[in-house]
């Protein structure tokens, strides 16, 4: 109905200059150059910026018809404008629909994902404009408005050329509706139930084109909103089958039960990957300390973060639910009312205390709501904090002046505890003071990449100092310490430059093994132990659950299995799709050998796509219907 309006009014004849019995009309040059120049700008940044993974001829035509189609449908809005303000509602359309692009840019460079309505609506909870958007603002990005005003200097010369169109009965009409339906009925052909995938969002916009992506989000983002308030129940039965049969096939570990009763004290690894163990800047350890820790503690050296648009957000869902976070914003933006049976919960039934201590505004990540719902006894943010210029930069309080100041908190507390610390020092765009610098900056040609190791030092300097005090306390022998990364810090839009430091080229296979992070679990007493187990953040839950002698199948819906168990479950499953077993990768459809690093046969990895799809499907319905309210455990 939108495009047969946007075509009648175009054609309507006040609107119509007409010459030699052809239709000539300046409005016509106008919207195809608009046009025109956002689809080529769309292409160009398919290809340079967003990398879209093109698979076949076919899927190249497709992309850039559907980009076009979209493009001209959204424009078109622009003839239901009277004749007077038509050529600027085209430009105004045109501008604000180069901005969405330049908006995906930013986004992208960081989070290696596309812009969702989550995303824009949780603006606020995450800060809003920061240094860290500046850092990612490239000079060359002004290319992307160049034509936006070439197109105004040509209205204000004058030198807009009228179009002539055959004066055939709704031609408008009949093109438009080809842009847009053709491509998508081909697409439909060519990746055949893609609109299932919406875990899988480069899959969308290569089905869709980016401005297709974005209607179909907003039509999930409605969708999923009244989930919750039609959910009956029904649904919590079928998943709690499917998790019950595969908790079922555990068997405990050995260590099963080593840490009963003890506290338990999570450290969050702020952007921290697992290349920084080990690893020598100018013939200086990167992280010191860490590399001695993980020697004398529980070491996982096959361990990935599972985060997605929340970032450290979805890092502390993943932990204390053991669910997948959601591909489009935050859960502790988006369903914060929600009912959860979390860690501090479960924990409180075995009479803990629960507590988390963070250095930066209670309202970030909405952090100050979620945790309610989880169940937190305490939260120490930055009001309880001796907050300074000098002690503190970037998102909050450093990290050493952090943990000094936690520590009189966590003595506090009632025992048996669970606490857990969310360091900041080491956040994109990885910023420090001169005198906090323990090892001198690479001489990398990125910046960014440079700055990063600097950070990653001072925070293992922290986590140092941390446990130096905390050793002349009875806390020390009383506790178990979890460390792990909590997603990546530097994106594969760096990847050159990181390349460069790792003395090598990072491949689409490498990317993936870049989603490691440390984890470490120090038990006082406890030898030393390297465990090998394929797992990721949706299994430390369980972890943790297995070292305190309990059983994760007794407690709550869960999709995580223990690390510390023989016949735990070898499957890693990211928010997009992507999976890694001990043995294949399977991303951007390909699937490759660990072993060889080479392209394998697609049946290698086929047998997991069920189990991945399914996991990512039954966790969306327990978060987006609130199914945890009808669980029974």
């Amino acid at each position: 109905m939108i495009v047969n309006k946007i075509t009648e009014v175009a054609e309507m004849k006040n609107m119509l200059v007409t010459v030699n019995g052809e239709n000539q009309n300046h409005d016509i040059t106008i919207y195809m150059a608009t046009v025109f120049f956002l689809w080529l700008k769309m292409c160009a940044l398919y290809i340079w910026v967003f990398h879209i993974n093109i698979q076949s001829i076919e899927e190249s035509i497709i992309l850039a018809a559907t980009s076009l189609g979209s493009a001209a449908l959204l424009v078109g809005f622009g003839f239901l404008f009277r004749k007077s303000a038509r050529m600027k509602a085209f430009l105004t359309i045109h501008f604000l629909l180069t901005a969405l692009l330049f908006g995906n840019v930013l986004y992208y460079r960081f989070y290696i994902d596309f812009i969702t309505v989550p995303v824009l609506l949780q603006f606020q909870n995450v800060g809003g404009l920061s240094q860290s958007t500046v850092e990612l603002i490239k000079y060359y990005d002004l290319l992307l408005f160049i034509d936006s005003v070439v197109l105004i200097i040509l209205l204000k010369k004058k030198l807009i050329p009228a179009i002539s169109l055959p004066a055939r009965k709704n031609i408008g009409t009949k093109i438009v509706l080809m842009l847009i339906t053709v491509p998508l009925l081909a697409s439909v052909i060519v990746n055949p139930g893609f609109w299932n995938k919406s875990y899988d969002k480069e899959m969308i916009v290569k089905s869709l084109g980016l401005y297709h992506y974005h209607l179909f989000d907003i039509y999930l983002y409605s969708k999923a909103s009244v989930k919750g308030v039609l959910a009956d129940g029904e649904e919590i039965t079928e998943i709690s089958n499917y998790v019950e049969k595969k908790q079922n096939k555990i068997v405990r570990s050995d260590l099963h039960g080593v840490a009963k009763g003890k506290n338990v004290i999570v450290v969050f690894l702020e952007s921290t990957q697992a290349f920084v163990l080990d690893k020598h800047i100018n013939q200086e350890e990167v992280t010191p300390f860490l590399n001695k820790l993980k020697a004398n503690s529980l070491y996982f050296p096959n361990f990935y973060h599972q985060t997605a648009q929340g970032k450290t957000s979805d890092a502390e869902f993943i932990l204390d639910n053991s669910l997948y976070p959601l591909a489009g914003g935050s859960v502790f933006v988006r369903k914060p009312k929600n009912e959860y049976d979390s860690l501090p919960k479960i924990l409180k039934r075995s009479g803990y205390y629960s507590a988390s201590f963070h250095g930066n505004n209670a309202q970030f990540w909405n952090r100050s709501v979620m945790y309610e719902a989880l169940g937190y006894d305490r939260f120490f943010s930055e009001s309880d904090y001796n907050v300074t210029e000098e002690n503190s930069i970037n998102y909050g309080l450093k990290d050493l002046p952090f943990f000094e100041q936690s520590l009189p908190y966590l003595s506090s507390l009632p025992q048996p505890f669970y606490a857990k610390f969310l360091t900041l020092t080491n956040h994109f765009p990885f910023l420090l003071d001169p005198e906090d610098q323990l090892i001198s900056e690479m001489d990398a040609e990125q910046g960014l990449v440079n700055r990063y190791f600097t950070t990653v030092r001072y925070e293992d300097e922290a986590i140092k100092s941390f446990f130096d005090q905390i050793k002349d306390t009875e806390l020390y022998k009383n506790s178990i310490f979890v460390l792990f990364g909590d997603h990546y810090g530097i994106s594969k839009s760096y990847n050159d430059e990181l390349g460069e430091v790792l003395g090598k080229e990072i491949t689409v296979k490498d990317q993936v093994e870049l989603q490691k992070v440390p984890l470490i679990i120090h038990i006082p007493g406890l030898e030393g132990r390297v465990i090998n187990s394929v797992g990721g953040q949706i299994d430390l839950r369980a972890t943790i659950f297995d070292l305190l002698g309990m059983e994760e199948k007794e407690n709550s819906l869960s999709f995580g299995t223990s690390l510390l168990s023989d016949n735990h479950n070898r499957l890693v499953v990211f928010r997009d799709g992507t999976f890694t077993t001990d043995q294949y990768i399977f991303t951007e459809g390909t699937c490759y050998s660990k072993k060889t690093s080479k392209k394998v046969k697609r049946n290698k990895c086929s047998p997991y796509f069920n189990q991945v799809q399914t996991e990512l499907n039954y966790s969306d319905q327990i978060i987006y219907g609130d199914l945890i309210r009808f669980f029974k455990n």
